[in-house]
């Protein structure tokens, strides 16, 4: 058996970002082995991948560090934590935004009407202290450790810098959104220590989750067209680099034709190609695309 480096995955242990990363993992071929234990580590179908389960937040830290060799967090976690980590994809889930948010009705509209005296609760107090650094404005962070929606209510702060994803929770608690401070979505990362050593086996996993974020949303198409309506349906087939043409052994003649398209593009496609002469058209899921 060939000999592989070791890589261990950090994937968050709980949360919003869990299940999407081992349901994405796991497209890309990374299943856990014994996914319904509750392990802090898990082997793999792949011998030498693990799965290593760790808090969102902390794993900007383990990859630093070099207890994992590659990170599943949130671009929110990322910059909190100043760690010295490379972005390798992002992976187009997990998407929210930190936000500046006060109660409804009160004089809050921007981070100019916050004072010296004003207490603003925050899980994220490095993005927060940046954000109030680069207004200009002056305020007391209250860090907090759970939800901080709380905090305005019970009069622990004026205001909060938080996490939001459609604002709904903020609503229930009586806040609005005062200013956008940072857009997030979940990222795959590693450090430069792990990529030096460990550069082949990081491309491969790389490669791996990269064919199904490119899949994502694609679709197969499929039909036979009559010869003398060849060059008529070929120009109505968006592709992603040209539809594949075959012959059919058959009489009339009739060729096959297949392509890769849009998700969004399906509905039109088969009307239009249906119209200009294809038939027996078939549509089919992609799973991964490697370039």
């Amino acid at each position: 058996m060939e000999n592989r480096e070791e890589v261990r995955i950090a994937v968050p242990s709980k949360g919003r970002l869990r299940e999407p990363a081992l349901k994405l993992l796991e497209s890309a071929g990374i299943t856990l082995l014994n996914e319904h234990v509750r392990s802090l580590i898990s082997p793999t179908i792949i011998p030498w991948i693990s799965i290593i389960f760790v808090r969102a937040a902390d794993i900007p830290r383990f990859v630093e560090s070099g207890a994992a060799d590659i990170g599943i967090t949130g671009y929110d976690f990322m910059v909190e934590a100043e760690a010295k980590v490379e972005e390798l994809l992002d992976l187009e889930f997990g998407f929210s935004r930190i936000v500046l948010a006060a109660p409804e009705g009160s004089r809050i509209k921007s981070p100019n009407d916050l004072g010296p005296d004003a207490k603003v609760a925050t899980k994220f107090p490095r993005i927060a202290e940046k954000y109030f650094k680069s207004k200009n404005v002056k305020v007391q962070l209250v860090k907090v450790s759970g939800a901080a929606e709380i905090a305005p209510l019970v009069r622990v702060a004026d205001a909060i810098v938080d996490l939001t994803s459609t604002g709904v929770t903020l609503k229930i608690h009586g806040l609005k959104i005062v200013d956008e401070i940072l857009r997030s979505s979940a990222r795959l990362i590693t450090s430069r220590k792990a990529l030096e050593a460990k550069k082949r086996e990081i491309e491969e996993v790389v490669t791996a989750i990269l064919s199904v974020l490119k899949a994502k949303g694609k679709k197969l198409i499929m039909m036979n067209v009559p010869e003398e309506k060849l060059q008529e349906v070929v120009r109505l087939i968006p592709s992603m680099g040209g539809p594949t043409i075959a012959r059919v052994e058959s009489k009339p003649p009739m060729w096959e034709v297949y392509s890769v398209i849009d998700e969004k593009d399906v509905y039109r496609v088969i009307n239009s190609v249906k119209a200009a002469g294809a038939r027996d058209i078939i549509v089919l899921p992609i799973e991964r695309i490697i370039p």
